[in-house]
């Protein structure tokens, strides 16, 4: 499961090459007023407008203000082996000493922002952006703009009506404005009661406890009803889940962590929106069934990052779902490093302020792995969304942070019922060449836990259909790993060389390379997925603990930061920004080269009709096939490729070669 925070139509950005981005630069106007490029999405056009935005309405916002020196350059020199400066990070407060913006020019926009008639409120330590709050009135004036409502994806959304502008003798370190549209609210549920269990979901049988070791040749569905033969063979059975002692056989790392290497002294940080009200008994509860350990002192600790905005109007989304979101996470991690700490940090809302948590953390230097599970399903965005997050990165890179995202669970954005645009897109933020992007496989594990297969999360669906399987297998995309090749973003040096030029140039949308995502692997298909715990709330009105198979690349995420965990603890030091080194061992030992399967796989699965039980009968079985990627334009192959990157970690090899 890879909760979306923000899921866009077709959005639109400038080209003017800035440091490998391809964004717009303000520019003087006539009237003496500095324009924002970029500042309008382009779903806000007349076609679309519904009226003029209620002139009282409240809106919370965000001032820029980028870094004021060449941060990038040094990020890039710290994060690279055989550089000079490789692994001398800065500290927090030596970054900010170099590059934060000066304090007369967040004065300056403080003092503008006060004579407007907004509510002035938090400003971070590193002086990023500065915080406001008032009325669509007070915007419109403020910024030389009108405001508009927008039917959208059948939302009414708020939007400028023209680029955003700023008067001519505000600093020019401004560089965006983040909240005065309603972009991060696009396409997302609305909120239930906020400290209410997830709707609850249970596997249906039949189901294995180990890849292969149930099957369609030998059992029958709950209705007593064989299913037929696929691919001119029996299929197995979906496992029921793979248990953390599983992966970590399967992934070569069980014996590392029995001997120590476990991540203790290592700090991972999780961002998510909200906070499941359970998740600690949960992790406890898991962890005893599963022989993990018990979370531990400070092992474990949730943060609200100060400043976000709370109030119920900003509260639009899916608080329930995202508590899956973060038990998987949680889950996953400990799973996998049971020594390390995690930092949990939940944005009071997932659609406007993800920014500013991920820029606590930062700030903050709370970890030096961050794991996200959250994306805009495009890179086309206005420019006021991509750059401020854009420097946040850079400035994780220099101070030794590694972030990871999950690279999405919609392939390319193109295919079958997944379909979101017409053209194929990798996903922001996992498409920054700031970000360690991880794709997703599907895994095979075997009855002693030995790794069998691994295969890109490419899933297509068939239904059993008056004793067929309908459509023909593999039938109709369902949904995948995100991938595929930038339009914003020229190609890094560390890709070049690893990425072939067919991918890397792939969109034609410029001449020269561009970023290719993702970078590297671990289980994503929830049809081969994990075996999570949580509490959810069942029909009959009880709130209790149960376990279910969960996946996505939320799930990828979390694990392939805890493996970089390990690796650090092994080393003795922290990687940060650690894709130039991953890329180093590109095809070596350390990576499991992910490849198409040698002829067509697929698993068999039912579900229960009303999610949680058989007192409402069973849905018909359908077929999943694995690695069935024939709409999309991103395909698994030998080497990089955009639905698996360079690979997945291949135990010990993996532990000891990041560490040399």
């Amino acid at each position: 499961m890879r909760k979306p925070a923000f899921r866009l139509l077709a959005l639109a950005a400038t080209a003017v090459t800035t440091a490998g981005l391809l964004i717009g630069a303000p520019a003087a106007s006539a009237s003496d007023r500095t324009p924002l490029p970029g500042s309008v999405p382009a779903w806000a056009k007349s076609s679309t407008r519904v009226g003029g935005a209620n002139a009282a309405d409240n809106v919370a916002f965000r001032v820029y203000l980028g870094w004021t020196g060449d941060a990038a350059a040094l990020a890039s020199r710290v994060s690279t082996p055989g550089s000079a400066e490789y692994g001398r990070f800065l500290t927090a407060a030596q970054f900010r000493q170099q590059f934060a913006p000066a304090p007369n020019d967040v004065s300056a926009v403080q003092q503008w922002l006060r004579k407007a008639g907004f509510d002035v409120g938090y400003t971070p330590g590193n002086r990023r952006f500065v915080q406001a709050e008032g009325t669509v009135a007070q915007a419109a004036a403020a910024f030389g703009t009108t405001f508009g409502e927008f039917a959208v994806g059948g939302k009414t959304l708020r939007a400028p009506e023209k680029d955003l502008s700023l008067p001519a003798g505000l600093p020019s370190a401004v560089s965006a404005v983040v909240g005065l549209d309603e972009s991060f609210a696009l396409l997302q549920p609305a909120a239930g009661p906020a400290a209410t269990p997830s709707p609850a979901f249970v596997n249906a049988p039949p189901c294995s406890a180990y890849y292969g070791e149930k099957t369609t040749a030998t059992t029958l569905t709950p209705d007593g009803i064989k299913v037929p033969d696929a691919y001119g063979h029996p299929n197995p059975w979906a496992p029921c889940g793979y248990t953390p002692s599983q992966l970590r056989s399967a992934y070569g790392v069980q014996q590392a962590i029995a001997s120590g290497t476990n991540g203790t002294g290592q700090t991972v940080a999780i961002i998510d929106a909200y906070a499941s009200p359970t998740i600690v008994s949960d992790v406890n509860t898991y962890s005893r069934l599963h022989g993990l350990p018990q979370l531990s002192g400070n092992q474990f600790s949730q943060v609200v990052p100060p400043g976000v905005y709370n109030r119920p109007q900003n509260r639009k989304q899916d608080p329930q779902g995202w508590y899956g979101e973060e038990t998987l996470d949680v889950e996953a991690v400990h799973s996998m490093a049971p020594g390390a700490k995690i930092v949990y940090v939940g944005s009071p809302n997932n659609f406007q302020d993800l920014d500013a948590a991920m820029n606590h953390v930062v700030d903050q230097h709370l970890a030096s792995i961050v794991t996200n599970s959250y994306g805009f399903s495009t890179e086309l965005l206005p420019t006021g969304y991509v750059k401020p997050f854009n420097d946040t990165l850079v400035e994780a890179a220099a101070t030794g942070i590694g972030v990871y995202f999950s690279s999405g669970d919609n392939a390319d954005e193109t295919g079958g019922v997944a379909a979101n645009f017409p053209k194929a897109t990798p996903d922001w933020p996992a498409v920054s060449p700031w970000v360690t992007a991880v794709g997703g496989t599907s895994l095979g594990v075997g009855a002693g836990g030995e790794y069998l297969f691994e295969t890109g999360w490419e899933t297509g669906r068939s239904t059993l259909t008056d004793g067929a399987w309908v459509p023909t297998p593999p039938g109709e995309f369902l949904n995948g790993a995100g991938g595929g090749t930038s339009r914003l973003f020229t190609q890094p040096a560390y890709q070049a060389g690893v990425v072939p030029n067919t991918i890397a140039t792939a969109n034609g949308a410029r001449p020269q390379p561009m970023r290719a995502v993702p970078d590297v692997a671990a289980l994503a298909d929830p049809n081969t997925g994990f075996l999570v715990g949580q509490t959810q709330a069942f029909p009959d009105g009880t709130a209790r603990y149960s376990e279910f198979r969960l996946g996505g690349t939320s799930l990828a995420s979390p694990l392939f930061a805890a493996f970089v965990a390990l690796a650090q603890q092994q080393a003795g030091r922290e990687f940060g920004f650690a894709n130039p080194l991953l890329y180093a061992k590109a095809g070596t030992s350390a990576f499991h080269d992910v490849t198409q399967p040698p002829s067509p796989m697929a698993v068999a699965r039912v579900n229960y009709n009303n999610s949680v039980d058989a007192s409402a009968g069973y849905s018909a079985a359908s077929l999943r096939s694995l690695d069935a990627d024939a709409v999309l334009t991103i395909h698994v192959r030998n080497g990089y490729d955009d639905v698996t990157g360079i690979g997945s970690p291949n135990g010990p090899a993996f532990l000891t070669a990041l560490g040399q």
